[in-house]
Protein backbone atom coordinates (compact mmCIF):
# COMPACT_ATOMS: atom_id res chain seq x y z
CA UNK A 1 0.00 0.00 0.00
CA UNK A 2 1.29 3.46 -0.89
CA UNK A 3 2.49 5.53 2.04
CA UNK A 4 2.51 8.70 -0.05
CA UNK A 5 -1.25 8.64 -0.60
CA UNK A 6 -2.28 7.29 2.81
CA UNK A 7 -3.79 9.33 5.63
CA UNK A 8 -1.40 10.44 8.37
CA UNK A 9 -1.64 12.31 11.67
CA UNK A 10 0.96 14.91 12.64
CA UNK A 11 0.39 16.53 16.01
CA UNK A 12 -3.35 17.14 16.21
CA UNK A 13 -3.77 17.37 12.41
CA UNK A 14 -5.00 14.52 10.22
CA UNK A 15 -3.75 14.89 6.64
CA UNK A 16 -5.46 13.04 3.79
CA UNK A 17 -2.05 12.12 2.33
CA UNK A 18 1.67 12.71 2.94
CA UNK A 19 2.12 15.08 0.01
CA UNK A 20 2.87 18.71 0.82
CA UNK A 21 2.62 21.58 -1.63
CA UNK A 22 5.83 23.49 -0.99
CA UNK A 23 5.85 27.28 -0.54
CA UNK A 24 6.44 29.13 -3.82
CA UNK A 25 6.55 32.89 -4.36
CA UNK A 26 4.12 33.79 -7.19
CA UNK A 27 3.79 37.62 -6.91
CA UNK A 28 0.02 37.79 -7.50
CA UNK A 29 -0.87 39.74 -4.35
CA UNK A 30 -1.52 43.17 -5.86
CA UNK A 31 -1.04 45.78 -3.15
CA UNK A 32 0.37 43.00 -0.94
CA UNK A 33 -3.19 41.79 -0.25
CA UNK A 34 -4.36 38.19 -1.03
CA UNK A 35 -7.22 38.05 -3.51
CA UNK A 36 -9.77 35.86 -5.32
CA UNK A 37 -7.22 34.77 -7.93
CA UNK A 38 -4.95 33.43 -5.20
CA UNK A 39 -7.86 31.62 -3.56
CA UNK A 40 -8.62 29.93 -6.90
CA UNK A 41 -4.96 28.91 -7.34
CA UNK A 42 -4.66 27.27 -3.94
CA UNK A 43 -8.10 25.64 -4.16
CA UNK A 44 -7.08 24.02 -7.47
CA UNK A 45 -4.16 22.36 -5.63
CA UNK A 46 -6.03 21.18 -2.54
CA UNK A 47 -5.43 17.53 -3.42
CA UNK A 48 -2.32 17.91 -1.24
CA UNK A 49 -2.60 16.77 2.35
CA UNK A 50 -0.90 20.00 3.45
CA UNK A 51 -0.41 23.25 1.55
CA UNK A 52 2.26 25.69 2.70
CA UNK A 53 1.57 29.17 1.38
CA UNK A 54 3.96 31.37 -0.50
CA UNK A 55 6.25 33.51 1.66
CA UNK A 56 4.12 36.07 3.50
CA UNK A 57 5.61 39.00 5.35
CA UNK A 58 4.90 39.56 9.05
CA UNK A 59 5.98 43.21 8.67
CA UNK A 60 5.95 46.10 6.19
CA UNK A 61 9.75 45.92 6.47
CA UNK A 62 9.76 42.35 5.18
CA UNK A 63 8.06 42.97 1.81
CA UNK A 64 11.26 42.69 -0.21
CA UNK A 65 9.69 41.70 -3.55
CA UNK A 66 6.87 43.24 -5.59
CA UNK A 67 3.37 41.87 -5.03
CA UNK A 68 4.13 39.43 -2.23
CA UNK A 69 1.44 39.15 0.44
CA UNK A 70 1.57 40.22 4.05
CA UNK A 71 -0.36 39.16 7.17
CA UNK A 72 -0.06 42.34 9.25
CA UNK A 73 -3.10 44.38 8.13
CA UNK A 74 -6.84 43.87 8.42
CA UNK A 75 -7.23 43.73 4.62
CA UNK A 76 -4.57 41.03 4.42
CA UNK A 77 -6.23 38.91 7.12
CA UNK A 78 -9.56 39.22 5.28
CA UNK A 79 -7.92 38.29 1.97
CA UNK A 80 -6.25 35.21 3.45
CA UNK A 81 -9.62 34.08 4.84
CA UNK A 82 -10.76 33.57 1.23
CA UNK A 83 -7.75 31.32 0.61
CA UNK A 84 -8.01 29.26 3.80
CA UNK A 85 -11.74 28.70 3.30
CA UNK A 86 -11.22 27.59 -0.31
CA UNK A 87 -8.54 25.06 0.66
CA UNK A 88 -10.48 23.69 3.62
CA UNK A 89 -13.50 23.13 1.39
CA UNK A 90 -11.54 20.26 -0.21
CA UNK A 91 -10.42 18.80 3.14
CA UNK A 92 -6.80 19.95 2.82
CA UNK A 93 -4.86 21.62 5.64
CA UNK A 94 -2.91 24.84 5.13
CA UNK A 95 -0.03 26.55 6.91
CA UNK A 96 1.06 30.09 6.06
CA UNK A 97 4.78 30.64 5.60
CA UNK A 98 6.02 33.74 7.43
CA UNK A 99 8.87 35.21 5.36
CA UNK A 100 10.64 38.42 6.32
CA UNK A 101 12.97 39.19 3.40
CA UNK A 102 15.44 41.16 5.52
CA UNK A 103 18.29 42.39 3.31
CA UNK A 104 16.77 40.81 0.18
CA UNK A 105 14.83 43.85 -0.87
CA UNK A 106 14.79 47.40 -2.15
CA UNK A 107 13.06 50.56 -0.85
CA UNK A 108 11.03 50.74 -4.10
CA UNK A 109 9.35 47.47 -3.11
CA UNK A 110 8.45 48.67 0.39
CA UNK A 111 5.52 50.80 1.58
CA UNK A 112 6.14 54.31 2.90
CA UNK A 113 7.99 54.29 6.22
CA UNK A 114 9.31 50.73 5.90
CA UNK A 115 13.04 49.96 5.94
CA UNK A 116 15.36 47.30 4.50
CA UNK A 117 16.74 45.63 7.65
CA UNK A 118 19.33 42.95 8.36
CA UNK A 119 21.57 41.61 11.10
CA UNK A 120 24.51 43.59 9.65
CA UNK A 121 24.90 46.27 6.94
CA UNK A 122 25.96 43.74 4.28
CA UNK A 123 24.22 44.01 0.91
CA UNK A 124 23.55 40.94 -1.18
CA UNK A 125 25.34 40.72 -4.51
CA UNK A 126 23.22 41.05 -7.62
CA UNK A 127 20.02 42.89 -8.51
CA UNK A 128 16.34 42.73 -7.59
CA UNK A 129 13.28 43.51 -9.72
CA UNK A 130 11.10 46.49 -8.83
CA UNK A 131 7.79 47.26 -10.52
CA UNK A 132 8.62 50.98 -10.40
CA UNK A 133 12.08 51.04 -12.03
CA UNK A 134 12.94 47.50 -13.16
CA UNK A 135 16.17 45.89 -11.97
CA UNK A 136 18.04 47.64 -9.15
CA UNK A 137 21.05 46.65 -7.00
CA UNK A 138 20.15 45.20 -3.60
CA UNK A 139 20.03 47.85 -0.89
CA UNK A 140 22.47 47.93 2.00
CA UNK A 141 20.30 46.90 4.97
CA UNK A 142 20.15 48.90 8.17
CA UNK A 143 21.75 46.93 11.01
CA UNK A 144 18.97 45.98 13.41
CA UNK A 145 19.18 47.48 16.87
CA UNK A 146 18.00 45.67 20.01
CA UNK A 147 14.77 47.61 19.61
CA UNK A 148 14.39 46.52 15.99
CA UNK A 149 14.95 42.89 17.02
CA UNK A 150 12.36 43.06 19.80
CA UNK A 151 9.88 44.71 17.42
CA UNK A 152 10.47 42.06 14.74
CA UNK A 153 9.92 39.23 17.24
CA UNK A 154 6.59 40.76 18.24
CA UNK A 155 5.67 41.25 14.56
CA UNK A 156 6.20 37.50 14.02
CA UNK A 157 4.07 36.68 17.07
CA UNK A 158 1.26 38.99 15.96
CA UNK A 159 1.46 37.62 12.42
CA UNK A 160 1.02 34.13 13.86
CA UNK A 161 -2.08 35.25 15.77
CA UNK A 162 -3.38 36.95 12.61
CA UNK A 163 -2.80 33.73 10.66
CA UNK A 164 -4.94 31.68 13.03
CA UNK A 165 -7.64 34.37 12.86
CA UNK A 166 -7.52 34.08 9.05
CA UNK A 167 -8.26 30.36 9.34
CA UNK A 168 -4.86 28.75 8.81
CA UNK A 169 -4.05 25.49 10.60
CA UNK A 170 -0.60 26.76 11.54
CA UNK A 171 2.47 28.70 10.45
CA UNK A 172 5.85 27.87 8.96
CA UNK A 173 8.81 30.09 9.81
CA UNK A 174 10.95 30.68 6.72
CA UNK A 175 14.48 30.30 8.07
CA UNK A 176 15.91 29.28 4.69
CA UNK A 177 16.86 30.62 1.24
CA UNK A 178 18.79 33.62 2.52
CA UNK A 179 15.93 35.54 4.17
CA UNK A 180 16.02 37.32 7.53
CA UNK A 181 16.01 34.37 9.94
CA UNK A 182 18.76 32.61 8.00
CA UNK A 183 20.65 35.91 7.67
CA UNK A 184 21.13 35.80 11.44
CA UNK A 185 22.34 32.16 11.34
CA UNK A 186 24.91 32.56 8.57
CA UNK A 187 28.28 34.19 9.37
CA UNK A 188 28.59 36.00 6.02
CA UNK A 189 25.48 38.09 6.74
CA UNK A 190 25.78 38.24 10.54
CA UNK A 191 28.91 40.15 11.56
CA UNK A 192 27.58 41.36 14.89
CA UNK A 193 29.60 41.32 18.09
CA UNK A 194 26.68 41.45 20.53
CA UNK A 195 24.53 38.63 21.94
CA UNK A 196 23.11 37.96 18.44
CA UNK A 197 26.49 37.51 16.71
CA UNK A 198 29.64 35.42 16.87
CA UNK A 199 29.25 31.83 18.07
CA UNK A 200 26.32 29.77 16.79
CA UNK A 201 24.66 30.03 20.21
CA UNK A 202 24.38 33.76 19.49
CA UNK A 203 23.70 33.63 15.75
CA UNK A 204 20.82 31.19 16.35
CA UNK A 205 19.34 33.28 19.17
CA UNK A 206 17.03 35.41 17.01
CA UNK A 207 15.59 32.38 15.20
CA UNK A 208 14.97 30.55 18.46
CA UNK A 209 13.44 33.61 20.11
CA UNK A 210 11.08 34.05 17.15
CA UNK A 211 10.16 30.35 17.29
CA UNK A 212 9.47 30.60 21.02
CA UNK A 213 7.39 33.77 20.58
CA UNK A 214 5.14 32.33 17.87
CA UNK A 215 4.81 29.10 19.88
CA UNK A 216 3.67 31.11 22.90
CA UNK A 217 1.25 33.04 20.68
CA UNK A 218 -0.54 30.13 18.97
CA UNK A 219 0.83 26.88 20.46
CA UNK A 220 3.97 24.98 19.45
CA UNK A 221 1.84 22.24 17.86
CA UNK A 222 0.91 24.79 15.16
CA UNK A 223 4.46 25.88 14.32
CA UNK A 224 6.89 24.47 11.76
CA UNK A 225 10.16 25.84 10.40
CA UNK A 226 11.93 25.61 7.04
CA UNK A 227 15.72 25.34 6.91
CA UNK A 228 18.17 25.15 4.00
CA UNK A 229 21.56 23.86 5.17
CA UNK A 230 23.90 23.86 2.16
CA UNK A 231 21.60 26.33 0.41
CA UNK A 232 23.41 29.11 -1.43
CA UNK A 233 20.43 31.11 -2.74
CA UNK A 234 20.52 34.88 -2.15
CA UNK A 235 24.29 35.05 -1.78
CA UNK A 236 24.71 32.54 1.06
CA UNK A 237 28.08 30.77 0.58
CA UNK A 238 28.96 27.50 2.27
CA UNK A 239 31.24 27.65 5.32
CA UNK A 240 33.22 25.06 7.31
CA UNK A 241 31.11 25.01 10.51
CA UNK A 242 27.79 24.45 8.75
CA UNK A 243 27.27 20.84 9.87
CA UNK A 244 27.97 21.68 13.51
CA UNK A 245 25.82 24.81 13.41
CA UNK A 246 22.78 23.01 12.01
CA UNK A 247 23.22 20.15 14.48
CA UNK A 248 23.01 22.72 17.27
CA UNK A 249 19.93 24.23 15.64
CA UNK A 250 18.25 20.82 15.27
CA UNK A 251 18.70 20.10 18.99
CA UNK A 252 17.41 23.50 20.06
CA UNK A 253 14.34 23.26 17.81
CA UNK A 254 13.64 19.79 19.20
CA UNK A 255 13.78 21.22 22.72
CA UNK A 256 11.24 23.90 21.72
CA UNK A 257 8.85 21.14 20.61
CA UNK A 258 7.86 22.54 17.22
CA UNK A 259 5.52 20.46 15.05
CA UNK A 260 7.89 19.98 12.14
CA UNK A 261 11.16 20.82 10.43
CA UNK A 262 11.01 21.25 6.65
CA UNK A 263 14.42 20.70 5.01
CA UNK A 264 14.94 22.28 1.59
CA UNK A 265 17.39 20.66 -0.85
CA UNK A 266 17.82 22.71 -4.03
CA UNK A 267 20.43 20.47 -5.66
CA UNK A 268 17.95 19.51 -8.40
CA UNK A 269 18.11 23.17 -9.49
CA UNK A 270 21.90 23.39 -9.39
CA UNK A 271 22.63 24.18 -5.74
CA UNK A 272 25.05 22.04 -3.70
CA UNK A 273 23.57 18.74 -2.56
CA UNK A 274 22.48 18.52 1.06
CA UNK A 275 24.58 15.58 2.30
CA UNK A 276 22.59 12.50 3.39
CA UNK A 277 24.41 12.80 6.74
CA UNK A 278 22.69 16.15 7.37
CA UNK A 279 19.24 14.75 6.60
CA UNK A 280 19.85 11.72 8.83
CA UNK A 281 21.16 14.02 11.58
CA UNK A 282 17.87 15.94 11.56
CA UNK A 283 15.98 12.62 11.60
CA UNK A 284 17.94 11.57 14.68
CA UNK A 285 18.01 14.86 16.60
CA UNK A 286 14.45 16.11 15.89
CA UNK A 287 11.80 13.85 17.39
CA UNK A 288 8.71 15.07 15.57
CA UNK A 289 7.69 15.44 11.94
CA UNK A 290 10.38 15.83 9.27
CA UNK A 291 9.46 17.10 5.80
CA UNK A 292 11.94 16.67 2.96
CA UNK A 293 11.70 18.64 -0.28
CA UNK A 294 13.75 18.93 -3.44
CA UNK A 295 13.40 17.31 -6.85
CA UNK A 296 10.96 14.55 -5.88
CA UNK A 297 8.91 12.44 -8.25
CA UNK A 298 6.35 9.88 -7.04
CA UNK A 299 8.77 6.93 -6.96
CA UNK A 300 11.48 8.82 -5.07
CA UNK A 301 8.90 10.15 -2.61
CA UNK A 302 7.52 6.66 -1.95
CA UNK A 303 11.03 5.27 -1.50
CA UNK A 304 12.09 7.87 1.10
CA UNK A 305 8.83 7.45 3.03
CA UNK A 306 9.13 3.67 3.06
CA UNK A 307 12.77 3.99 4.12
CA UNK A 308 11.77 6.07 7.14
CA UNK A 309 13.86 9.02 6.00
CA UNK A 310 11.00 11.47 6.60
CA UNK A 311 7.29 11.72 7.39
CA UNK A 312 6.06 14.00 4.60
CA UNK A 313 7.30 14.93 1.11
CA UNK A 314 7.04 18.49 -0.20
CA UNK A 315 7.02 19.30 -3.92
CA UNK A 316 7.09 22.70 -5.59
CA UNK A 317 7.29 23.02 -9.37
CA UNK A 318 5.32 19.82 -10.13
CA UNK A 319 2.46 21.32 -8.08
CA UNK A 320 2.85 24.70 -9.75
CA UNK A 321 2.09 23.24 -13.18
CA UNK A 322 -0.19 20.35 -12.17
CA UNK A 323 -3.12 21.36 -9.98
CA UNK A 324 -4.23 17.70 -9.95
CA UNK A 325 -0.78 16.31 -9.11
CA UNK A 326 -2.11 13.55 -6.82
CA UNK A 327 -4.32 12.20 -9.61
CA UNK A 328 -1.47 12.32 -12.11
CA UNK A 329 1.03 10.63 -9.78
CA UNK A 330 -1.46 7.92 -8.82
CA UNK A 331 -2.29 7.12 -12.44
CA UNK A 332 1.16 7.62 -13.93
CA UNK A 333 -0.20 10.28 -16.29
CA UNK A 334 2.16 12.74 -17.98
CA UNK A 335 2.82 16.02 -16.19
CA UNK A 336 2.42 19.56 -17.47
CA UNK A 337 5.77 21.36 -17.72
CA UNK A 338 6.05 24.63 -15.77
CA UNK A 339 6.60 27.79 -17.82
CA UNK A 340 9.28 29.84 -16.05
CA UNK A 341 8.37 32.93 -18.10
CA UNK A 342 5.05 33.18 -16.23
CA UNK A 343 6.20 32.38 -12.68
CA UNK A 344 6.08 35.96 -11.41
CA UNK A 345 3.55 37.77 -13.58
CA UNK A 346 0.53 39.54 -12.10
CA UNK A 347 -2.42 37.69 -13.65
CA UNK A 348 -3.89 34.22 -14.27
CA UNK A 349 -1.48 33.26 -17.08
CA UNK A 350 0.83 30.50 -15.86
CA UNK A 351 -0.99 30.54 -12.54
CA UNK A 352 -4.57 29.26 -12.65
CA UNK A 353 -4.66 28.18 -16.32
CA UNK A 354 -2.61 24.95 -16.16
CA UNK A 355 -4.96 22.18 -17.34
CA UNK A 356 -6.15 19.34 -15.14
CA UNK A 357 -6.85 15.88 -16.56
CA UNK A 358 -10.32 15.72 -18.10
Amino acid sequence: MSQLFSEVTIGSLTLKNRLVMAPMTRNRATGNVPNDLMAEYYAQRASAGLIISEGTSPSPNGLGYPRIPGIFSRDQITGWMLVADAVHADNAKMFIQLMHCGRIGHPLNLPAGARVLGPSPVASSGDIYTDAEGMKPYAVPKEMTDGDIKAAIEEYAQAARNSIEAGFDGIELHSANGYLLEQFIRPNTNRRNDRYGGAIENRARFVLEVAAAVSDAIGKEKVGIRLSPYGVFNDMPLYPEMDADYTYLARQLDALGLLYIHLADHSSMGAPEVPPSIKSMFRKEFNRTLILSGGYDAAHAESDLEGGKCDLIAVGRPYLANPDLVTRWKSGAALNEPDMNTFYLSGPEGYTDYPALS
